[in-house]
C-alpha cells in the first residue's frame, strides 16, 4: 500500500510539474506577443511622426502667377480690340460706340 501511496504522489508531481512548465511556455508565448505587437505600434507611430516632421519641413505651396496686366491695361487692350473689330469690318459704328461706352461704364 506504502509503495501505492509512493507511485500516486510521484505521478501527481510529475503531472503538476508539466502542467506548471506548459502554463509558463504559454505565458511567455503571450509576453512574445505582447512585446512584438507593442514593437509593431511604436514602428507605427514613429513612421506616422516622421511623415508630420516631412511635411512641416516641405516647402511652401507656390503662390499664384499675378494677374498678367493691372486692371488699367486690360481696358486699353479692350478698346484696342474693338478699335481692331471695327476697322475689320465686324463692327459698325454703332456697335462700336456702344461696346465702348459699356466698357468705360457710361
Amino acid at each position: 500500500m506504502a509503495r501505492t501511496a509512493v507511485v500516486a504522489g510521484t505521478a501527481s508531481a510529475v503531472v503538476g510539474g508539466a502542467s506548471n512548465r506548459q502554463n509558463q511556455k504559454a505565458a511567455a508565448s503571450a509576453q512574445n506577443a505582447a512585446a512584438q505587437q507593442a514593437a509593431f505600434q511604436s514602428q507605427a507611430e514613429i513612421a506616422d511622426l516622421q511623415s508630420q516632421v516631412a511635411a512641416m519641413n516641405a516647402p511652401p505651396a507656390a503662390a499664384p502667377a499675378p494677374a498678367a496686366t493691372p486692371a488699367g491695361n486690360s481696358l486699353i487692350a479692350e478698346l484696342t480690340q474693338l478699335g481692331d473689330l471695327k476697322a475689320a469690318g465686324l463692327l459698325n459704328e454703332a456697335e462700336f460706340a456702344a461696346a465702348k461706352a459699356k466698357l468705360l461704364g457710361g
